[in-house]
């Protein structure tokens, strides 16, 4: 442990540029594999028992291009740089390949260096990189397919409590009831919607986001990030009525998202101040 924490303090001592730019790297990186977990998990949960069977997961395949299946090779496979030389499209058989992907990587990259400037700490710079992927991860996917995967919302709940339970503003009891009390909410509230109006409002995933959240932010944050996530989510379901003249159900978990990781910030960081401490 003692060795583990050296390092990370080593790193942080490193100049500042050059400190910036690996967490910048470290970010393009992650950001690549960011896509490959929204495009494929959702495949994994849909197809749960036949893909996964025969060898598709998260590893496997390898990279390859979706319209001819030929597999990359490493120098087409780097995040950003490839699309700009590839001028996206497909090097075999020249079908396009979507911007989504160094958007994803280059988004990651950024929110990466930016979290760089806001945590001093190296202990809570590596909470923050490791709450916002999740956040990014779980809103993306939501945006895509209405889901938000148990693969992950568990995993960052753990975390939370995790973190909580060697530093951070919240205690590891503040930690637990926050988990229990985000996912008892909606609970409550999803079962009043659908007994009243006989619809349902939301998904259980809402539910286990709010709970991870809950473990990373404490209890007492929970009244701040539902408010935020309400008004997120008014918000952009009248953008959407507005410029799309669509009016159905939208995903709540970047909502959910959002509001979380402003409070995280507020919180945490020595930086920002965003009237909920």
């Amino acid at each position: 442990m003692d060795g583990g924490w050296l390092q990370l303090t080593y790193i942080t001592s490193l100049p500042d540029g050059f400190f910036h730019t690996c967490v910048a790297v470290l970010g393009l990186l992650l950001g690549s594999f960011l896509n490959v977990v929204v495009y494929r998990l959702p495949l994994m949960i849909h197809n749960e028992g036949q893909l996964t069977g025969h060898g598709f997961n998260l590893s496997l395949p390898a990279s390859h291009c979706p319209a001819c299946k030929h597999p990359l090779k490493y120098w087409q496979n780097i995040p950003v740089l490839s699309w700009l030389l590839l001028r996206g499209k497909c090097h075999y058989c020249a079908a396009a390949i979507s911007i989504r992907y160094p958007l994803t990587e280059a988004g990651c990259a950024a929110m990466f260096l930016g979290l760089s400037f806001l945590f001093t700490m190296p202990l809570s710079l590596l909470s923050a990189l490791i709450l916002f992927w999740f956040l990014l991860a779980l809103s993306l996917i939501d945006l895509a397919t209405y889901l938000l995967p148990d693969r992950l919302t568990l995993p960052l709940l753990w975390a939370g409590l995790l973190v909580h339970s060697i530093s951070g503003e919240a205690t590891l009891q503040d930690a637990l009831y926050g988990a229990a009390a985000g996912y008892m909410a909606l609970w409550l509230l999803y079962w009043g919607v659908k007994i009243v109006s006989g619809k349902e409002g939301m998904g259980y995933g809402d539910f286990k986001l709010l709970a991870a959240l809950g473990a990373w932010v404490g209890w007492q944050m929970l009244p701040y990030l539902c408010i935020l996530a309400a008004l997120a989510g008014i918000v952009f379901a009248l953008v959407r009525m507005g410029v799309y003249k669509m009016s159905e159900q939208i995903p709540f978990g970047p909502c959910l998202a959002m509001a979380g990781a402003l409070i995280y910030i507020s919180q945490e960081s020595n930086i920002v101040w965003l009237m909920f401490r």
